[in-house]
């Protein structure tokens, strides 16, 4: 099976800032890939140049089997895209604004009419989908400008921060239809997000970006294990510290530590959480707080990066 969406060593530079630092990505069909990142970490020129609205400074790019450069309309043809910004004009109706759609796409008119009311049901509109969008919430905004770019049934959809500024009740729902559009229609989806928890949540693979570059790739559950079943986080005053010896052991994982935390990823906290507090208090140092947890993947950020997402600057 060939990759639904492939990008080899792609660069894009503004002027004097690199953007994206030879990137690739691969994505197989029917599946889910996020790119994780803070602001300003490539994400969205990212899903410009796969969506043929940037040209790469350097690397190559194919939707769908079609050269992104060579054959930008027939990858058109195939994509839906929703962007950060919403684009809906206020005055027109959600029904206008889908038949519209359909019109630029050349979907006639009867194709129009039942497709409209398929996805009036999928997203939830109801009655709403008559009235002005300048009278819509953002969640239901977000939710029209999904089933408009899913008006012409794309192979591909690239959703850039699609839960952005939504609360959880309204992300939870865009999260529904991903999931809706993965295992019943098969469609293959490329997300931008800086929400952890959401790529946790979606996504089949995870690229971890910033800076411009990819900092780790791989199934969520991958990327978590590379930290251990269990991490222990020590809070407290830790200036007169040094790697311990035993980080070689194979129960350790993974080792960080500042002046004021301490994690360790181990096989079982619980067995060695003695050892550690032994070694940091031995090491004349001052412990404040001690907790065990399972890794998520802003851990795993926080090791790739050294800061955690909040952290964006």
């Amino acid at each position: 099976m060939q990759p639904m969406i492939q990008a080899r060593t792609l660069a894009k530079r503004f002027g004097e800032v690199v953007a994206v630092r030879n990137i690739s990505v691969s994505v197989m069909p029917g599946s889910v890939y996020a790119l994780l990142g803070p602001n300003g970490a490539g994400k969205s020129t990212t899903i410009n140049m796969l969506t043929t609205l940037l040209k790469p400074d350097q690397g190559s790019i194919t939707i769908n089997g079609h050269d992104v450069e060579r054959e930008s309309d027939l990858v058109r043809r195939v994509i839906g895209v929703t962007f950060q910004d919403l684009v809906l004009d206020r005055d027109l109706t959600g029904r206008e604004a889908l038949d519209f759609a359909g019109r630029l796409y050349n979907i006639e008119a009867s194709k129009r009419r039942a497709r409209i009311t398929d996805l009036v049901e999928m997203v939830g509109l109801g009655d709403a989908i008559d009235r002005m969008t300048g009278t819509y919430s953002g969640g239901m905004r977000r939710r029209l400008e999904l089933a408009r770019c899913l008006m012409m049934e794309p192979k591909v959809l690239f959703l850039d921060e699609p839960t952005q500024g939504l609360d959880p009740q309204h992300r939870a729902l865009i999260w529904d239809y991903i999931r809706m559009l993965k295992t019943q229609q098969g469609m293959t989806v490329l997300l931008t997000t800086h929400g952890m928890d959401e790529a946790e949540a979606l996504a089949d693979v995870v690229g971890i970006i910033d800076h411009g570059k990819m900092m780790h790739e791989g199934t969520p559950s991958a990327l978590i294990g590379q930290l251990g079943s269990d991490l222990i986080r020590l809070s407290g005053t830790f200036t007169h510290l040094h790697t311990p010896e035993w980080t070689s052991e194979q129960w350790v994982t993974s080792w960080q530590a500042s002046e004021t935390e301490i994690r360790i990823g181990v096989d079982i906290g619980a067995r060695r959480i003695t050892q550690v507090i032994e070694f940091v208090n031995q090491s004349g140092n001052t412990i404040e707080e001690v907790s065990i947890t399972r890794p998520s993947l802003g851990d795993v950020f926080l090791q790739a990066t050294g800061r955690a997402l909040r952290d964006e600057r």
